[in-house]
């Protein structure tokens, strides 16, 4: 075939493709049989192998996946993806309904009703009319290209008739039938399974090889135009019906409502609803649907004024409480936790359950073979809320605490309503010592999990933190066992000796001292800067630290005062772990920012929050997430809120991003 007539065939079966598709994903009205489909499809696919210059990137071959990354590039948001307020109840509803009201004087306002999907916020650019970029939220500053793998929805367009920049979000998730396919698949494989159609989605969606998440069923809809009045569009409701025109798979769950009163009848009608559609959602979204009301509504520093979510409550359901077991904590808490029948709580598939200590199961009043009432706290975290004591049938019996460590068998100690095994050598508490150790936010060991720490500490290969640098010793016997082959005793060896490098921050808290969370880690690693100044400063020295309290700060002295964490220790520099903080800054008690409390709002464009909040700390700064009294700077950038009025009522200094910048600029030289 001649070069121009092979580009010629190509345009047309990508063309008819590409309509099929929207017949199919889009419409859900097919006009061809899936059979045409594949053999159309598998001409295209031979003509571009044959002349691969005329395979674009928007051809319907590119979404069957196949492209595989070292990782995924980083691109800034061209606008703050925000998050967005939350409201619970129809008190917080009519509460929102009236401040928009007053804000632009009317006696009633005009909404869009949408469910909120329960899946992973993603944003697409085009650019000509051709899909440039497909990018996760990340922290709303900057997110993560994962363009390969959503375009292996078949429903979102490669391809519209719009030519002028746009800018459209939405949410890619998983429909509850691909992911019962997906589990099925996985038990089958004796995989573990998807908790619920969100971390399944997320999964998919961040992984590096994209025909994976090409089979992973994930689809998509789209609910907000970013750019609507650059492009004409002045009311939301419209600028969907919009997004519908140029091929968008937008959520017809939606409605247009008038006034407050039609917002909580939908909210009654999906409350009932929500159930029965074939996807998890856990709430609704209400907009104005005046797209130019937004100027006069504005922002606060994190959430837009115009929208709200509205939070389902929590969904109970019941299910038998068969036992109560114990587990032990790397500190020596014991925590106990229920043992249920097997039932599904708004998507996930729920076995146990935590239930704290001795006296949350006395006060709520349980009993093993109770039938309970299960909820998922924040539509997270399974909480069991009560027992239904009108089913008892008399077999139920009292849960009795044990007076030993299930583990060890050590006398357990009470302090404050908690039980603790107070063995230093508890097979528990080392390992999950040592998993802790692992873990991505202290040494960041990859490869160094739960099921590999424990199978290691079962055989012997280690019993205590330092252990894990002599495992190379142990490699020949390790390949013996059920699945280590030589590349991944390599990976782990080479992750281990990686972790020598890391910055102080990351050994205090891998230590795992008691209250010492990550937070207080860095504090301590940018003020002693090695780890024995820290270890050799008495109580006294410690609580002068902001944010160091005496128990803390008696923690930290006790835990360096143990001779067995000194010997580990020890251990730790004989193996050349690094005991010294690595960070670029160096605290000049001169610049601006040293010793003050200084609170951020409203958008920058040179740093994000996090970025930015890890500089000034790094400069002896205290950055604090509210404005107060003790407040002696707010940075403000574009689209500052509330943080910005306060700061501005208390004569707090306001100092915008050319001043920042300027400082920054004189701090370095």
């Amino acid at each position: 075939m001649e070069k121009e007539a092979a580009k010629k065939r190509i345009e047309e079966l990508s063309e008819k493709l590409d309509r099929w598709n929207y017949e199919y994903y889009v419409l859900d009205n097919p006009s061809v049989e899936d059979a045409e489909y594949d053999r159309v499809m598998a001409e295209l696919i031979l003509l571009e192998n044959e002349y691969p210059e005329f395979r674009y990137k928007t051809s319907p071959s590119q979404r069957v996946g196949g492209a595989v990354l070292d990782s995924f590039e980083k691109i800034p948001h061209r606008r703050l993806m925000l998050s967005l307020g939350n409201a619970f109840n129809e008190e917080d509803i009519r509460d929102f309904d009236r401040k928009i009201r007053m804000a632009l004087h009317k006696s009633e306002v005009t909404y869009m009703g949408e469910v909120k999907i329960d899946g992973l916020g993603i944003s697409l650019l085009y650019n000509e009319g051709v899909l440039q970029h497909c990018v996760t939220r990340g922290d709303g500053n900057v997110g993560e290209d994962v363009t390969s793998n959503i375009i292996t929805i078949h429903s979102i367009p490669l391809k519209v008739k719009e030519t002028r920049p746009f800018e459209v979000r939405g949410e890619v998730y998983m429909p509850k039938a691909s992911l019962a396919k997906l589990n099925r698949e996985r038990e089958e494989k004796g995989e573990p399974l998807f908790a619920n159609a969100r971390n399944a989605a997320a999964g998919s969606v961040r992984q590096l090889d994209s025909s994976i998440a090409a089979k992973r069923g994930l689809e998509g809809f789209w609910y907000y135009l970013v750019n609507a009045r650059e492009i004409g569009e002045h009311i939301h409701s419209e600028s969907l019906d919009y997004l519908d025109e140029l091929g968008f798979r937008t959520n017809h769950e939606r409605r247009v409502l008038h006034g407050v009163e039609e917002v909580l009848a939908y909210i009654k009608e999906y409350t009932e609803k929500r159930e029965s559609l074939p996807y998890d959602i856990d709430g609704l979204v209400f907009k104005v649907d005046d797209i130019d009301s937004y100027d006069i509504l504005g922002y606060t520093a994190k959430t837009p004024k115009w929208a709200i979510a509205y939070k389902f409550p929590p969904l109970e359901v019941t299910t038998k409480l068969k036992d109560i077991f114990l587990t032990v904590g790397r500190t020596g808490r014991i925590t106990p936790n229920a043992v249920l029948e097997p039932v599904r709580v708004q998507g996930s598939l729920v076995q146990r359950a935590t239930l704290n200590n001795e006296d949350f199961i006395r006060e709520k009043g349980l009993m093993i073979g109770d039938t309970v009432v299960l909820r998922k706290a924040a539509d997270v975290i399974p909480e069991v809320v009560r027992p239904v004591k009108e089913k008892r049938d008399g077999s139920e019996v009292p849960f009795i605490m044990s007076e030993t460590c299930p583990e060890c068998g050590h006398e357990l100690t009470k302090v404050q309503g908690l039980h603790y095994c107070l063995n230093r050598d508890c097979p528990s508490r080392k390992i999950e010592a040592i998993i802790h150790y692992g873990s991505r936010d202290a040494m960041d060991i990859e490869g160094m999990g739960d099921k590999v720490v424990e199978e290691l500490f079962g055989e012997g290969f280690i019993k205590d933190i330092p252990d894990v640098y002599e495992l190379y010793n142990h490699a020949a016997r390790i390949q013996e066992l059920d699945g280590w082959g030589d590349k991944a005793i390599s990976n782990l060896l080479t992750s281990i000796e990686n972790s020598k490098t890391r910055s102080l921050e990351k050994l205090i808290f891998g230590l795992g001292i008691k209250e010492i969370g990550l937070k207080t880690a860095k504090t301590l690693a940018r003020r002693f800067k090695t780890l024995d100044d820290l270890a050799a400063t008495p109580v006294e020295e410690l609580v002068k630290i902001d944010d160091i309290g005496e128990i803390m700060a008696r923690n930290i002295a006790s835990y360096f005062a143990d001779d067995h964490h000194k010997e580990l220790i020890e251990r730790l520099r004989a193996q050349g772990v690094n005991f010294t903080y690595l960070g670029t800054d160096t605290i000049d008690t001169s610049s601006y920012f040293y010793g003050k409390t200084v609170v951020l709002t409203g958008t920058l464009s040179r740093y994000g929050r996090s970025e930015l909040t890890e500089i000034l700390e790094g400069i002896g700064a205290k950055v604090s997430g509210s404005v107060s009294k003790k407040t002696d700077c707010v940075i403000a950038g574009a689209e500052a809120g509330s943080k910005l009025d306060k700061a501005q009522a208390l004569g707090i200094k306001i100092m915008d991003e050319e001043e920042l910048l300027t400082h920054l600029s004189n701090l370095r030289g």
